[in-house]
Formats: structure tokens, sequence, C-alpha cells
């Protein structure tokens, strides 16, 4: 391995370059700063978009290429007869409608965006002389793009989440009987669970989501649960500056390469800075000259499970109001690596969507209806039109464009306006809640359109100054459409909100601090409850006495994260409890005081705290329990990073969530946009801009993040250039005509 690092490092790019392509207009120029973000500076439109896929390609080939892959249905051909299943369920949800349409949902010029983005990205493939390593490793070859590569709706489906938990509900109610779930594990707001009519609840096993799981590649569903993301922009008055001040960090996964690609885009009436997914043109939050934006999930529920009764005559036929209807029945090959000859599928369609499971015992199909069927509905796509928005009626009709997944949108002007939207397709179910899986085949449960874009929440220069958003849930008070009834646990919101009333001016080293806040409210709620507790231990009585952060060195913190891991089910039993939040556990112990509860869950943390870290507690630090190893898809060590020893937990603003005590989620880029100086505003993402082993550029902001730190978002072309470290030209091939 360490001739192979040796190897690599000697193809380093040297700091000026110049690169001939066929495909480009004009000459374009690109500024690499020492951060890795690209600057392109190009004089049309369609160079820009080239470049940016050029540059994409040239950082995280092999990351984007995998990607297209999953979303594409051609998985197999470099994984084998292991990707089979998640190549079928993605082939099954693409977009089946009509392209023009579907182009012109995002914007009028999206498909010449796309076309050229993927231009770039098979420009930079078709100039490699041989397989760049990640690939000679894997032992395939990068595959060229097409335009529709960037439509794909695997990743939007996974993002709408509630098809999990709707089979997960029905299995709570078989387990634990309807009243317990109804108390226990009730939706928010809170609203009746009602079993649909017809609905044999036997008919809702775990084989549907154990094939959902297989083809997702999802092991856990508690790391769906867990992503989240933090959002707020308060306007001038609350400022040191006088202008708005707008931050966001979105929670994903944290992987290697970065979930995010930071880039600049100049030119063809393009002047904005941001960040978005690598394998999509322009970006999904940031800047441009006269708008700040940003997101966080929202929870509209946008998508349903039917359950059809299939024929056992004939099982390409289903029932639906007393006929038997033909299912559609799509046959493809796929091209799996270890097999000479292709293998064959089927993807069968009911009139509510793609089937993605069949109980043949039952003679039973499960369809999913989604809003993925819809034109527009490519995950983060519509980015192309939220970052031309140059005022707030620009910004608003571009929210109509914005359907996944669904998001609180953030907005602040240079005018100094500031304003919020719950942006995303909302289905219309006129006489059911979408909580439970629906039957098919009485036709009495359809949707009725979607709400118009103005019936959704959104503000505009609130009277209070601010907006704040983190997955919680946000509906307004009187608010009475609804939109979903699964959101986040409302401790991240509820510290940040109180950071944000905590002082009348904010500067930008003020919300440098909330971002990377570890105090954890849901503690202080704990502390309340211990603080009752009479005849308490010294151990709760050392918990009392501490400050509520998850700092890496506070034993106390993990203390109380051991103790929180296992007082659900110490209240609740061992089943219910795996189910039951934390804050439901709260409000149980708030109206029902527990003490053998506490005592048992705090001699249960003790134990695995000094099965974990060993006896000596005073060497009981957070840090030790609590880490993030940054581990490479090809599973070579020398790729991988970490472990990082990392603060805070799933419920802290500082958001670092994840099974057994490790982080997997959090903070995948933040960003921090000063609108009375966008070259004052300051980003961080990690652990890296490159995906290439070989890059400086690789790991070298994983320090900064894992500290707390940032680095500038130079936007003024002086501050690019006093910034840049690597210079290239893009020039266009000549013809010899």
């Amino acid at each position: 391995m360490r001739f192979l690092s040796a190897v690599l490092l000697c193809a380093l790019p040297v700091f000026g370059e110049t690169v001939t392509l066929p495909g480009l207009r004009d000459s374009v120029e690109i500024l690499r700063d020492k951060w890795g973000v690209p600057h392109i500076y190009a004089k049309n439109q369609d160079d820009l978009f080239f470049a940016q896929g050029y540059v994409a390609a040239r950082d995280r080939l092999f990351q984007i290429d995998l990607w297209r892959r999953v979303g594409t249905g051609q998985l197999a051909e470099v994984l084998g007869e292991k990707a089979i299943a998640r190549d079928t369920l993605a082939r099954a949800v693409r977009y089946r409608g009509d392209m023009a349409k579907e182009w012109e949902s995002y914007s009028p010029d999206t498909r010449q965006i796309a076309t050229a983005f993927t231009s770039g990205i098979n420009a930079y493939i078709r100039s490699l002389k041989q397989r760049p390593h990640e690939f000679a490793i894997a032992g395939y070859d990068p595959a060229l793009w097409a335009p529709q590569d960037v439509t794909a709706r695997i990743a939007g489906l996974l993002m709408t989440r509630n098809l999990n938990n709707e089979v997960r509900r029905v299995l709570d109610i078989r387990e634990f009987g309807l009243p317990t779930v109804e108390r226990y594990l009730k939706p928010d707001p809170p609203i009746r669970v009602e079993v649909p009519k017809d609905l044999d609840l036997r008919d809702v096993n775990d084989e549907i989501l154990a094939v959902y799981r297989e083809a997702t590649g999802q092991v856990d569903l508690s790391d769906v649960a867990n992503q989240g993301s933090n959002n707020w922009v308060v306007d001038g008055t609350m400022t040191t500056t006088g202008k708005p001040l707008l931050a966001n960090d979105p929670h994903r996964p944290v992987l290697i390469p970065a979930l995010r690609k930071t880039v600049h885009l100049v030119g063809g009436g393009w002047n904005v800075f941001g960040a978005g997914e690598p394998a999509l043109p322009g970006v999904a939050l940031g800047h441009n000259e006269s708008v700040a934006f940003g997101f966080t999930i929202v929870g509209i529920d946008q998508s349903d499970l039917y359950v059809e009764r299939v024929n056992p005559r004939n099982r390409n036929q289903y029932l639906y109001k007393g006929e038997w209807k033909e299912m559609e029945v799509e046959r493809q090959t796929l091209r799996v690596r270890g097999q000479q000859e292709p293998v064959q599928i089927e993807l069968r369609y009911t009139l509510h969507g793609p089937v993605i499971h069949e109980d043949r015992k039952r003679n039973r199909a499960y369809a999913v209806k989604w809003v993925g069927t819809e034109p527009g509905t490519a995950g983060y796509l519509a980015g192309i039109a939220l970052a031309r928005a140059r005022n707030w009626k620009e910004f608003s009709a571009a929210v109509d464009r914005y359907k996944v997944p669904s998001e609180n949108l953030v907005y602040a002007d240079t005018e100094g306006n500031i304003g919020w939207w719950a942006a995303g397709m909302a289905p219309i179910r006129p006489n059911w809640s979408g909580l439970l899986p629906v039957p098919g085949h009485t036709g009495e449960y359809e949707w009725a359109g979607f709400r118009r874009t103005e019936e959704l929440p959104h503000v505009y220069n609130p009277d209070k100054h601010y907006v704040a958003t983190a997955n919680h849930n946000v509906l307004p008070p009187g608010y009475s459409i609804p939109l979903g009834y699964e959101w986040a646990l409302p401790f991240r919101f509820i510290r940040l909100d109180e950071l944000l009333r905590e002082k009348p001016k904010f500067s930008l080293e003020d919300f440098k601090r909330i971002q990377q806040d570890v105090t954890a409210e849901a503690a202080r709620r704990l502390q309340r409850i211990v603080r009752a507790w009479e005849g308490r231990p010294a151990e709760a009585n050392q918990l009392l006495a501490w400050d509520a952060r998850l700092d890496r060195d506070s034993v106390e913190a993990a203390l109380y994260s051991a103790w929180a891991n296992h007082l659900p089910a110490a209240v609740f039993g061992r089943k219910l409890g795996a189910r039951v939040t934390l804050l439901r556990t709260f409000e149980e112990l708030d109206a029902k005081p527990n003490p053998k509860a506490l005592r048992r869950s705090l001699d249960l943390a003790l134990a695995d705290l000094a099965r974990r870290l060993g006896p000596d507690r005073s060497q009981w630090r957070w840090g030790r329990l609590h880490t993030i190893t940054f581990r490479h898809a090809l599973g070579i060590e020398e790729f991988s990073r970490g472990p990082v020893e990392r603060p805070g937990d799933g419920t802290t603003i500082n958001s670092t969530s994840g099974g057994d005590y490790r982080q997997t989620n959090g903070a995948s880029y933040r960003q921090i946009v000063d609108l009375a100086d966008w070259d004052r505003s300051v980003m961080t993402s990690v652990p890296g801009e490159s995906g290439d082993p070989a890059s400086p550029h690789y790991d070298d902001l994983l320090e900064e993040w894992a500290s707390g730190g940032y680095h500038p978002m130079a936007f003024s072309r002086k501050a690019v250039e006093a910034a840049t470290v690597e210079k290239i030209e893009l020039r266009p091939a000549r013809s010899l005509n």
C-alpha cells in the first residue's frame, strides 16, 4: 500500500495546467483555492456546466460513478448478484413519464444544463489514459453518462421515509395493540391511528421491510430517522452589521469522499457559491449576488403503501373496484458481474405504482404510490431554479418547482428581507391519514391531487425577526392541513430557539458558536426528573452537578448517554422500549415517577460503560466512546480515516448521531452566510473536497471540521485570487476541418 500511495502522489496536478477538451465553445478558467474549492469562470452557461461536470469527475469520479449506477439500476454490473434487488427497485421507481415535462418542471433550461454537465463528465472520462486507481482496484471502467442520469429517483424515495414507518406501525399494532400504540407511539401532531377499512393487518409483515432494506442497502432504520438538519436566519435588526445572517448545516451520513461538493459558478448569468451533490449540476444551498438560501428536511408525507389483492389464478392481475385489472409488466435484462448471461427481471406496476414485494402465499402485492412518479421530482435538481432567484418573489416562484425532498427552505436577501417556506409536493388524502398502508382493491384510498404551494406554511419578514428549523414540527398554531405526522424530536430546536433569544445582536462568530453547541436539552430533561428522585445515588448527583454539555472530555456526558440509552427499556420493557422515543420516556416519568426504572437503567449504564471503557471511571470520557470512522467504499484501510473523537449526540445542535454510541450522521457541510459582505461568509465540509486519495484535498478539512473550525467562502474575484493555489485553463479542441 505504501508503494501505491507513492505512485498516486506522483500524479498530483501542478500549479498551472492547460487542458484541451472537445465540447467546449470557449475557454474556461478554474481557480482552485487552498481549501480545494473550484471557482469556475466561463463565458457562457453551457461551458460553465460543462466545466462543473469536468471538475466533478476529476475530483469524485469513483463516487459519482457508483451513485449513477445506484440511481439507474446498474450496480450489479460491478458488484454482482448481491446488487440485483437494489437495481430492480431503482429501475422500478425511475421516472417513466413525459421527459419534456420532466425537464421543464425544474427550470426551462434544465435539459440544456444537464446535457452540458454530463458532457463535461464524459469529457474527463474520455481523456483518461488508464483506469483511475479506485477503478483499477475494483476491476472495472467508469461508464459514460446521459443527461437523464441526473433525474434518477431512488434517492428521493429513500428520503420520503414514510414507507418504512407505515409498515413498522402495523407491526407495532400487531405486537403491542392499538391502544398502546396510540398512547406511547403517538403521531405528531396527535391523531387517532385508525386502521383502514378492509385492511387485514396480517397482510403486512416484516418481509416487506426485509426486501426493502435489501434493495436499498439500509441495515438500521434508525439511521434514516436520525438524519436531520438545522437552519436559521435572522434579519438585520438582530445582527451587528445591520444585514441578515443565514446558517445551515444539513445532516446526512458523514462519508469519505464527502457527501457534498462545494463549487463557485460564474458566467452565463450565474454567480453562485454553495454546495450540492457532486453528481448533480448547480448547488442545493448557498448564495448568489442577491440571495442566500438553505434547507432542512420537513416532514411532508409523500408516499403510501398499497396492499393489492392478486388473482390466485393469474399473478399478473389485481383486484380493483370489483374487477381484475392487468398489471403492467416490464421485462428488462441486467448485466451481472460474474455471470456470462444477462439476468432477466420483471418490473410490475399497478395503477398505484411499482410493486416492491409480493406475498404469493397470501396472494398479495405491495405497491408504492409516491410523488416521484410526477415530473420534476428528482432530489435537489430544482436547486437550479433556487440558485438564480434575485428576490423573494422569484424565490417563491422557484419554491413552486421544488418537490423532492420536502424541505424547510430559508431565505435572506441583500435588501434585508428574510423568509421561510415548507416546500415539497404534498398529496391530498381526502379520507385517511397516511399513517398505515391502505387496501388497494377498494378504490377508496386515492390521492386527490396535491396542495398548492401557497397552502404550505411560509413566512416573510416575521415579527420576531428570525426563523429557525431543525426538522421539528413546524406547523403553525391553528394550521389545519394534514401534511404529515412524523417529525424529529424537538430537542435541537428548543436549544436553538433558546440561543436565538439569548442576546439582542448576533455576529458571525456567535453563529459559529451556535452551530457548534453541544448543550443537550434532552440531558436537562433527565436532570429535572433525577432531581425529584429521593434517595438518589451518588452517580445521579454527579449528573445533577453537570452543565449538560456533551464535550469529548466529559465523564458526565458518557454517563448521561449510557443512562438515556437504557432508560426506555427500563420504563417500558425491552420490546416497547426499543420503539418509544426518549421524549415519550421523559413524559412518562414526569407523569409517573419510577425510581426503580431509574435505578435499573443507571445500573445497566454503569455496567455498560465499565465493559466498554474499563473500571476506572475517571477515564470514562465521552470522546472515547463516541467516535466517527470514515470508511472508504472499497474497504481499503489506507483510504479510510479515523476514528475521530466527537462531541454532541443526535439531540444537540452540533448533531452527531448514530447507533451504538458512534457517529454515522451529522453535518456533512456547514455554511454561515453574511449578507453584509459575501467574502466574510464561512463554511466547512468533511473530510475534503476531493475523492482522490492521492490529492492533498482528500482529507485536509478533517481536522478543521473535527475542531469546530471554518474557512472563508471567497466570492469576490479579489478574494478568490488571493486564496488560489491552482489554476486550470480548459480550452476547446478546434476542429481541423
